[in-house]
């Protein structure tokens, strides 16, 4: 066992496994995010929890992930490369460690033009790639990223982000490669709505004996309503919303479309859980949390394993 926490447990023993998504609030009140907790508590193995989503200002994944912990739930801490230097980066995985956290997923951020504060100058110290390399390196090595010693290494398990939708494609199974080489544990993909291409994906990264390698979790999220169907078609980069999707929401009648997308969401779960290699779902319903135990139930993901305690 890497990190022997719960999210760990589940993929070792190959069960299907479920994480959901918690986003902070754009404030100080830690009530916002128990309400949260509560609203995905037996219904995920761990809850990612972001790190200023879309470059927008909210409590640090830090900070929030430390109250997911305090309110008995296991955190996937998202750590972006755009805020920190390595110095920070570091600083903030050893504080987090302190603090009872031991998920952590490796991403690059949102670029800071779309976000609250464009006039923002991104870091960038590192790339998500070296960030990978570095978390492992501290977990196996007792090592900073200048190679210097440390005491009591932060035994993580680690994540990274991965985009079977984005061109080119052939390129994405050698991209996700890289990351394994890296030292990445899981990778939690982009939202899946063409599962075809999805399929075609998979199918080259077991090919390449990456899924023996590397658990690979599923992204998969519910569509409310015919505007953001239309939005994430047109305008999202990296994001394939086929047509009979969006045909789908906006032929529900209004007050039934978001439990249209929801059920669409089951049902993608329950396709994308027969394609070989895939090791779970991660469902992203951020400020929808309340959607998750509908999913879950609908897609037969419930009830989930009994949680086991990361060791302190």
């Amino acid at each position: 066992m890497k990190a022997g926490t719960n999210l760990e447990t589940v993929l070792s023993a190959h069960r299907f496994a479920v994480t959901g998504e918690l986003g902070p609030p754009k404030g100080g009140d830690a009530e916002v995010v128990k309400k949260k907790i509560e609203l995905l508590r037996g219904y995920v193995d761990a809850v990612n929890v972001t790190d200023n989503q879309t470059a927008v200002t909210r409590m640090s994944s830090v900070a929030a992930a430390a109250l997911v912990v305090q309110g008995g739930l296991e955190p996937v801490m998202q750590m972006t490369v755009r805020d920190r230097n390595r110095l920070a980066i570091q600083a903030d995985i050893l504080g987090a460690y302190g603090l009872g956290i031991r998920n952590i997923l490796c991403l690059s951020g949102d670029h800071q033009s779309f976000g609250n504060h464009p006039q923002a100058r991104a870091a960038q110290d590192i790339d998500s790639m070296q960030l990978i390399k570095m978390v492992s390196d501290m977990r196996e090595l007792g090592v900073f990223i200048n190679g210097e010693q440390m005491e009591c290494p932060p035994r993580m398990l680690v994540g990274a982000a991965a985009n079977p939708f984005a061109e080119p494609y052939d390129f994405r199974p050698h991209r996700l490669a890289k990351k394994v080489a890296a030292g990445a544990d899981f990778i939690q993909t982009q939202l899946v709505f063409n599962v075809e291409r999805f399929r075609e994906y998979m199918a080259r990264v077991v090919d390449l004996g990456l899924a023996e390698k590397v658990s690979i979790m599923a992204g998969v999220g519910p569509i409310k309503s015919i505007g953001a169907a239309k939005y994430m078609a047109e305008n999202v980069p990296g994001l394939e919303v086929p047509d009979e999707i969006v045909k789908r929401i906006s032929g529900a009648p209004r007050p039934k479309r978001a439990a249209e997308g929801i059920a669409i969401c089951a049902e993608i779960i329950q396709q994308v859980r027969e394609i070989p290699g895939v090791a779970g779902v991660h469902i992203m319903a951020i400020e929808w949390e309340q959607a998750v135990k509908d999913i879950t139930a609908s897609a037969g993901l419930l009830p989930r394993p009994e949680p086991v305690l990361a060791p302190a």
